[in-house]
């Protein structure tokens, strides 16, 4: 559409895959009348993860919701499985899936731990969610499938039958490119977009001008969730990644989210710098090279105006999908929107 979101500029692909080394994967399920669902996978390196930890952080801002492997990720700081996403009751078979994902690999022939990092929303509205149809081949697919070229959004993956401000939700993704003077690093954001609120574009107020009556029902329609991944090449430590995590938040509440009661709003954050990266060692120290705290700044601004644009990329790349009960979300009608935003002087 030509809109710009913010004041730094994306990377080439305005991709999480933008930060050298992250992959993407996905598995969409689309069958008969009410299977809407799927999985995405999101790999920090394509090396063993398990072997190769990177650093990682995690920031619950409502916690309505089922963030599978969190509490050690919180406790060590690292990660060291793909991130998967799904629907709610599909968390069980995501980390069935990480764990035998683990285990094949020859080199971790001798461990006895796996932690698997699954996030959920739920996608009830569209989808049979209770007949659990993501099996763990789906998993398995989606890692194995995941590149470093692009990111198909919309109605793809884990965001197959996601809700977004009451418009087809789905799979969104963004980056910010630092400039050279603020040390260059790459931040992306892949959202999986399940909320509600009162939606906003560079601050206009489209959800009430596409939807009057929406003053009158936003307690009922604000519930939902949002997963939010965070990748970046900077060398940061868990600490402040979990401080890069909090910001992302801010930008989920730019577009107008409000953090529901019964809204699972997750940040995953994790860094690719070789250089901060845990492998097996016999040392009892290990030396690392970290961004101090007075240069995160621009990678804060960076993280905010990424997580608002895949939100909203989360929309305006989804396409209306009728689905269990012959239930159907629309697409947010981007003509319309096109209207607003020329109204409000931000396109030509």
């Amino acid at each position: 559409m030509g809109l710009e979101i913010g004041v730094v500029p994306p990377g080439p692909k305005n991709a999480i895959v933008d930060v050298a080394g992250v992959g993407v994967g996905h598995t969409t399920l689309i069958m008969g009348d009410s299977i809407r669902t799927g999985v995405t996978a999101i790999l920090p390196h394509s090396g063993n993860l398990f072997r190769e930890k990177v650093p990682s952080a995690i920031y619950v801002g409502n916690g309505f919701g089922k963030l599978a492997g969190s509490t050690q990720v919180t406790e060590l700081g690292t990660l060291e499985t793909p991130i998967v996403l799904t629907n709610t009751l599909s968390v069980a078979t995501g980390i069935q899936a990480l764990i035998t994902y683990t285990l094949q690999n020859p080199e971790n022939a001798d461990i006895r731990s796996v932690n698997a990092v699954v996030g959920e929303t739920n996608d009830g509205f569209l989808n049979d969610i209770q007949g659990r149809h993501v099996q763990e081949a789906d998993v398995l697919s989606a890692i194995a499938q995941a590149t470093t070229d692009s990111v198909i959004q919309g109605n793809v993956g884990a965001g197959t039958g996601t809700i977004c401000f009451g418009f087809k939700g789905g799979i969104g993704t963004s980056s910010r490119k630092l400039p050279e003077q603020f040390g260059g690093y790459t931040v992306g954001v892949l959202v999986q977009t399940n909320f509600g609120g009162d939606l906003l574009i560079k601050g206009v107020p489209v959800g009430v001008a596409l939807n009057p009556y929406w003053k009158e029902q936003f307690q009922q329609d604000s519930d939902g969730s949002c997963m939010i991944v965070v990748a970046t090449d900077a060398p940061l430590d868990s600490r402040n990644l979990n401080r890069l995590a909090k910001r992302a938040i801010f930008g989920l509440a730019r577009t107008g989210g409000v953090a529901s009661n019964g809204s699972g709003d997750y940040v995953i954050a994790f860094s690719t710098a070789q250089s901060v990266r845990t492998v097996p060692s016999d040392t009892l120290l290990q030396k690392q090279e970290v961004i101090i705290n007075q240069e995160m700044t621009p990678l804060f601004w960076a993280v905010i105006e990424a997580t608002e644009e895949a939100i909203l990329n989360s929309m305006f790349l989804a396409e209306t999908m009728r689905g269990k009960n012959g239930r159907e979300i629309k697409a947010i009608p981007l003509d319309e929107v096109r209207q607003l935003m020329k109204a409000h002087g931000y396109l030509r």
